[in-house]
């Protein structure tokens, strides 16, 4: 991404959830500020809560000081408090309507091997060109705009944008989802972060289950949000008694958000399969009937399967009594995590 930003020469426009005031953001600054001071144009659009304890009224003025054009998505305010809690989730980069950057990556210390070591954050993000680029430019300048349920047309070529809240649809991801899931024949291989669908969704993994589809859930040992995670635990059950298989990753913080199914169908981006991303949230996927990303995702699931524990019915019915009283805890909260 910073090589890319670097050998701008017509414009970027970056979208994140979190840009934090620390060695990574200040290299993305500094990197920023040295294309607008020589004429390209810079946009970056922060979400004021994803953003609210990470990024410095200092590193604003800088960026704006130096031809940098900042704007916060959904600022508090009094008169429309509400709207605060829709948060723009999305991680995005477009640099000359050439190459596009999407997926799981903030732009703070975490995600970095360099600075933050083997402790980093497990995470997916990907870069694609062509056509879908132009596509991604287009729902960057409407959400620049305010225009929050904008659909551009895209071409049918196997690949597509998708987010949420659109014109046609308020719940398309959650749609997008269900269908991947009852369409599938012979596997289901599902990474996220936080796991807290809703009963619809829920219901479509038992069921691919059930007749005989192999559905592997991949979730976090480590987490950066606990509450998440007893939610998450506290529906176990009902999935390991439908055969679904779950593995919790070990090493690290894991905030990938990735489902590949029958080694044609594929998505990566922002989304976690959670109630604040499908119902709340503005977020953006890649679909793709690409089979090349579809084997890249499904060799990573694998790999990250080596590295994860499985979680068994009968040593999960074992559990504790404080488990159980968090999870119980955890989805009464379910609508807001």
């Amino acid at each position: 991404m910073l090589r890319s930003i670097d050998r701008a020469q017509d414009s970027i426009q970056l979208e994140s959830y979190i840009f934090a005031d620390d060695i990574v953001g200040q290299e993305f600054c500094r990197a920023l500020i040295e294309r607008a001071r020589s004429g390209i144009k810079v946009k970056v659009h922060i979400d004021a809560a994803g953003s609210l304890f990470w990024f410095s009224r200092k590193m604003q003025n800088h960026m704006r000081d130096n031809g940098v054009e900042l704007r916060w998505f959904h600022r508090w305010s009094w008169r429309r408090p509400w709207r605060y809690n829709h948060r723009n989730h999305r991680k995005l980069l477009i640099v000359d309507n050439r190459i596009a950057y999407l997926g799981g990556f903030n732009i703070h210390k975490e995600n970095s091997c360099k600075h933050y070591g083997e402790a980093r954050w497990r995470d997916t993000h990907v870069s694609f060109d062509g056509s879908l680029v132009s596509v991604a430019a287009q729902l960057f300048d409407a959400f620049w705009h305010g225009k929050l349920r904008s659909q551009p047309l895209q071409k049918a070529e196997g690949s597509k944008l998708l987010h949420n809240q659109t014109l046609s649809c308020r719940h398309r991801l959650r749609c997008v989802y269900g269908e991947a899931f009852s369409k599938a024949k012979k596997y289901i291989y599902l990474t996220t972060p936080y796991f807290v669908p809703d009963n619809h969704t829920l219901r479509q993994l038992c069921k691919a289950a059930e007749r005989g589809v192999d559905v592997r859930l991949l979730v976090p040992g480590k987490t950066d949000v606990r509450i998440a995670r007893w939610a998450a635990r506290h529906i176990y059950a009902s999935l390991l008694e439908s055969g679904v298989k779950i593995y919790e990753y070990l090493p690290r913080v894991l905030h990938a958000k990735t489902v590949v199914t029958d080694d044609h169908w594929s998505m990566v981006g922002t989304s976690n399969l959670d109630y604040r991303s499908l119902f709340t949230n503005y977020e953006l996927n890649l679909a793709t009937i690409d089979q090349q990303l579809a084997r890249k995702l499904k060799q990573q699931f694998i790999e990250d399967l080596s590295l994860s524990e499985c979680i068994s019915l009968n040593d999960w019915k074992k559990r504790d009594g404080v488990t159980r009283w968090q999870g119980r805890v955890a989805m009464i909260l379910k609508r807001w995590l």
